[in-house]
């Protein structure tokens, strides 16, 4: 019996929007989305690793089961901030014994989840593994797995030592190239990593046919192969004593992809760092505004619900101040992410982006108005003007400001003595910052974002069709390189701007579809892995999370993508012609509804068409080529 090693929400392993644990090349198991930071013991046994970021432990029971617990993905960028062990590698262990304690919402802002894979690695050596079906778990208190070890003796090994991985290193550098396409390397817990010069001279096939390698795959510019824990860290040395690589940390690996980034890539990593980290804010402003459309449109009929019943009018008042707070605040939010990013103190930035909504400047929203009417407030700074006007919903300026006030900040905390800098840096680095938002930054970039919906709202209005075609086509590959980073700035300034936008539907429709083509490839497969990873990865993509089924099966395969760029291409056309909206941004996927302003019949028609194309094409297809499935 193997215990939760922390509290949580049980997930399926496949739900896990990373192809090493979701495709399950370290072994099967479960992952648990934690409600607090306490990791402790799952069983009683041995700690045969932990990583020195903290990140991950080994354990290997009394019976022989070995279980991994991955806190978070990416988290070894983090390179340990955040967590504290309390056991080392050999120490014995009791269930219930806490093994790491991590701070969740420091995890949660700064890796890409905090979703934790618990993992029996040797699950070939065993008879058999039952899952729990409880939904939530208790640490070191609710049974997570029941298993049974195979009753055949089981083979003493012996352990392979650095050099006799040398055969297997030396077949992994060749088919990655060469030493000379390894710019550098590291590893984590369960990867080794690399930096390419060439990711295309890679002979993926060779690699994945070594018993010793269990996956590889190419994400955020490095390419990772999946070797397993307690003996990455063998292959890894072995590879770094034959050869001229050399070894590298992690921050080596980060700055070497940096590098083979070209200036567009850097812009779209920096719009990545910036705004995932304020997601769940927007998603969760996202879905109180879909459900109080619900209430104030006449969604149910030709009335509105606050109309039919008007008890319900005040409720619907309190859950849109509720949803508004996040975008009419939003100038903070990213003041927070953004200035953090570039290396400053982030509560300055929510300082900075509340200076830039003070109820006591002219709204952004009615500047239209008060422009028209020649009414627009100024200060008088010794006889130059300058418009006293807020930047409500607006994203370029409290970007450019952000990463004025943070060059200005580190720039003082260097020539500052440690004794004064409360008193000079905050100030001094606040105030300047102001006056340049208010001056030159302001109203440079808000005339640029202004342009930039102009110009979008001026095409999609002129050629619709065209312009939902191919953002429908685009999109999904966008997802691939990370370019969809871009376009939630975009869609945020179109809202700040114009109080909707038609970008987003799209995108739900997008995700419908890689949903759509997944569903069909878990109709038509035979293999039991591939059917399970295709219904609960095309489940997540319905609920805006594409992922798993993208890069899990629909990329795999080809055309299942093929297919769902294609419906989502034509049904991007069609409710673009359409006039549909969205006034708010975050839910994708089905629920994606709920966040629909204007055209709320034409969306579902769109939801049809990315359900029934991608489908039928991919059925069709995959059946021809069931032999290979």
């Amino acid at each position: 019996m193997i215990y939760a090693p922390l509290s949580g929400q049980v997930k399926k392993l496949e739900d896990v929007p990373d192809p090493t644990f979701s495709e399950k090349m370290m072994g099967d198991g479960l992952a648990i989305d934690p409600s607090d930071g306490k990791v402790v013991a799952p069983l009683d046994g041995e700690v045969v690793q932990i990583f020195p970021t903290k990140h991950a432990v080994g354990i290997r029971g009394n019976s022989g089961v070995e279980v991994l617990i991955h806190i978070g993905l990416d988290t070894v960028s983090l390179d340990g901030e955040g967590f504290e062990a309390h056991v080392k590698q050999g120490d014995q262990v009791k269930i219930g014994d806490p093994l790491i304690t991590f701070d969740v919402e420091y995890i949660r802002g700064n890796a890409s989840d905090v979703i934790t894979p618990v993992i029996i690695t040797n699950g070939s050596e065993l008879e058999s593994i039952e899952k729990t079906n409880d939904s939530t778990v208790v640490g070191g208190h609710s049974t997570l797995f029941n298993v049974q070890t195979k009753n055949a003796p089981e083979e003493k090994v012996t352990a392979k030592g650095t050099d006799q991985y040398s055969q297997e290193a030396s077949e992994i550098v060749e088919a990655l190239g060469g030493e000379d396409n390894i710019n550098v390397a590291t590893h984590c817990v369960t990867r080794l990593r690399f930096a390419l010069s060439d990711e295309d001279q890679v002979n993926k096939d060779t690699l994945e046919n070594m018993d010793i390698v269990k996956g590889s795959f190419s994400a955020n510019g490095q390419f990772q192969v999946v070797i397993g824990q307690g003996t990455v860290d063998k292959v890894y040395a072995a590879m770094v004593n034959q050869t001229s690589i050399g070894e590298a940390s992690k921050e080596d690996v980060k700055a070497a992809t940096a590098q083979k980034q070209n200036p567009l890539q850097q812009a779209i990593k920096v719009l990545a760092d910036v705004f995932i980290p304020i997601l769940p804010a927007i998603v969760t402003a996202g879905l109180l505004m879909g459900i109080n459309n619900i209430l104030v449109n006449p969604v149910f009929g030709d009335q509105p619900i606050v109309e039919m019943y008007p008890q319900w009018a005040g409720l619907a008042n309190m859950i849109n101040i509720i949803a508004n707070t996040a975008f009419t605040f939003l100038p903070a939010l990213i003041g927070w992410s953004a200035v953090k990013r570039f290396g400053g103190n982030e509560l300055l930035g929510v300082v900075l982006g509340l200076i830039m909504v003070h109820p006591a400047l002219l709204n952004a929203w009615s500047y239209g108005d008060a422009l028209e009417a020649g009414e627009i407030p100024k200060w008088n700074l010794f006889g130059f003007e300058v418009d006293k006007i807020g930047y409500q919903g607006q994203v370029l300026p409290v970007l450019f400001a952000s990463w004025v006030l943070a060059k200005i900040e580190i720039f003082m905390k260097k020539r500052v003595i440690d004794s004064l800098q409360l008193l000079v840096v905050a100030p001094v680095a606040l105030l300047v910052t102001g006056f340049l938002t208010f001056i030159i930054i302001g109203p440079i970039t808000f005339a640029i974002g202004n342009g930039i919906t102009d110009g979008l709202v001026a095409l999609f209005d002129q050629f619709a069709l065209i312009g939902g075609l191919v953002y429908g086509a685009i999109y999904a590959p966008m997802v691939i390189t990370g370019m969809h980073h871009t376009f939630l700035a975009i869609d945020l300034q179109l809202i700040g701007s114009t109080g909707s936008t038609f970008l987003w539907p799209i995108l739900a429709l997008s995700n419908i579809a890689q949903g759509a083509a997944a569903f069909a490839m878990m109709l038509v497969a035979r293999e039991e892995k591939l059917k399970g990873l295709a219904g609960t990865s095309g489940l997540s993509a319905w609920l805006g999370i594409t992922e798993p089924a993208m890069f899990g099966v629909n990329l795999r395969f080809k055309y299942p993508f093929i297919a769902a760029v294609f419906g989502s291409s034509i049904a991007g056309a069609f409710i673009t012609m359409q006039h549909v909206t969205a006034e708010s941004i975050g839910i994708g996927g089905v629920p994606g509804f709920l966040s629909i302003a204007n055209g709320m019949l034409s969306f579902f028609i769109g939801m049809a068409i990315v359900i029934v194309v991608p489908f039928i094409i991919t059925y069709l297809i995959a059946k021809r080529k069931l032999n290979k499935h």
